[in-house]
């Protein structure tokens, strides 16, 4: 959880202090939902679980039924508008308990159940979506679906954030949800993405570089909404510099992670890290700047607004540049954003008060270099929320698995060849922005 200071009361309830933000200027978030860019789900192909001659009796039977309806509503849920988190979580862990079967052992006397790798699964990646990987190991789904229920929640904080009449409950949902899949991708590269027995692929989604870069977005965004509120709530300038710069910062580590990946497949991923880091710097240097006036030091806060003006107009064209890069997911505009263009006024407006200050009263020479931005916040901070993968499903039992008989599976003929596995692309729901209402926010 994260927390905020600043004055002299202390630091408020996180939960509370992000509802008054919510509630305060509800109109800031109606075009929220074209402010993050989203990449696509994974797509699958699909699987019977009918293992003819292996599975013998009504308990395995029993098993195999509700591992594909289980997996079958997973995967309608991604891209139904009406599915909110508790439906996701009872559905994710529904299936997930049952998959367990075939990854866990049940009596511990082995490390990996006798099923891990009587199945093939098959999976696209979201900047690769047309060419599937496949690999025959229950890890290997675990760690796909898991993925895809991260991208959800991303997806999700960012469609609730474009309702128009965000309640109390919906708004602490934006917040947390994106919290929640930064703790699922790290759970995903910590605890199972080793134990795979064929190591991500270059350039793939369960490479060490794209989820590193998926879980410092997540944090970089649940930041924006702390940002947001305490310029609203008028907290310190200090706060605010410094929430904004490590915000920046964010931004920037998860766009080197890309750096060497092909550009074809992440370059307008990149794009967006470039302008929000962009954005936020200046931001940094804006508040910073108020900051330095407020100790008297006017030359160096007009140099601070300088840099805030050329970081924000270099934000302005990485826009346009983003906007016209080619690649996975649909093009946000962030700088038609309320937002954004709030901030162009702001550093506007600040650097000429700083300026007719410096006339009239201070009469300081203006240094030709940008201060150092050596900022460092104490509150506000977003950390993963920890996240585990449900125990297996009390309908493994020892009879179960021993009615899976691997010495009946059929052997393959290798003359005849096999039907390809169609993987459809996911036809996600098109999240028309609403009209932006013109919200004051600072």
């Amino acid at each position: 959880m994260f927390s905020c200071g600043g004055g002299s009361g202390g630091s408020p309830d996180p939960d509370v202090v992000l509802i008054s933000y919510f509630f305060v200027c509800r109109e800031h978030l109606e075009k929220m939902t074209h402010w993050f860019h989203r990449n696509p789900l994974k797509a699958t192909a699909p699987v019977s679980f009918n293992y003819y001659g292996v599975a013998s009796g009504p308990a395995a039977s029993k098993i195999c039924s509700d591992l594909r309806s289980s997996r079958a509503r997973l995967l309608e849920l991604f891209t139904d508008l009406s599915c909110n988190p508790e439906m996701m979580k009872n559905a994710a862990d529904s299936y997930f308990s049952l998959l367990q079967g075939f990854i866990n052992s049940l009596d511990e006397s082995t490390q990996e159940s006798k099923l891990r790798y009587i199945q093939n699964f098959k999976w696209t990646d979201t900047l690769q979506g047309q060419v599937p990987s496949a690999q025959q190991d229950a890890v290997f789904e675990l760690i796909s679906m898991g993925f895809n229920v991260a991208l959800w929640y991303t997806k999700y904080a960012s469609r609730l954030a474009g309702k128009e009449n965000v309640t109390e409950d919906e708004a602490k949902e934006v917040h947390r949800s994106l919290k929640i899949a930064a703790g699922i991708f790290k759970h995903l590269k910590e605890s199972h993405i080793p134990k795979l027995i064929t190591p991500a692929e270059k350039g793939r989604d369960l490479e060490a570089r794209l989820v590193d870069a998926y879980i410092i977005q997540c944090q970089a965004e649940a930041q924006e909404v702390t940002i947001a509120r305490a310029i609203e709530l008028k907290h310190a300038p200090g706060l605010i510099a410094a929430l904004a710069y490590e915000t920046a910062n964010f931004y920037q580590k998860a766009d080197h992670t890309l750096s060497s990946l092909e550009p074809a497949y992440s370059a307008k991923w990149r794009k967006y890290l470039l302008l929000k880091m962009c954005f936020y710097t200046a931001y940094a240097y804006c508040y910073h700047g108020q900051t330095l006036l407020a100790s008297d030091k006017c030359g160096e806060a007009i140099r601070s607004l300088q840099e805030a003006e050329k970081l924000y107009a270099k934000a302005e064209a990485l826009c346009k540049e983003y906007g016209e890069t080619k690649g996975p997911g649909p093009t946000v505009k962030p700088s038609g954003h309320l937002f954004f263009r709030k901030l162009g006024n702001l550093v506007k407006n600040t650097l000429e008060k700083c300026q007719r200050e410096n006339g009239f009263i201070y009469f300081q020479k203006v240094p030709t270099e940008a201060p150092q931005l050596e900022l460092k916040a104490n509150y506000g901070l977003v950390e993963p929320v920890p996240f585990e993968f449900p125990p297996t499903s009390a309908h493994w039992t020892p009879e179960t698995l021993a009615a899976f008989d691997l010495t009946k599976r059929p052997k393959e003929d290798s003359t005849k060849p096999k039907p390809e596995e169609v993987v459809k692309p996911v036809k996600e729901p098109d999240i028309k922005p609403q009209k932006d209402t013109g919200c004051s926010i600072s």
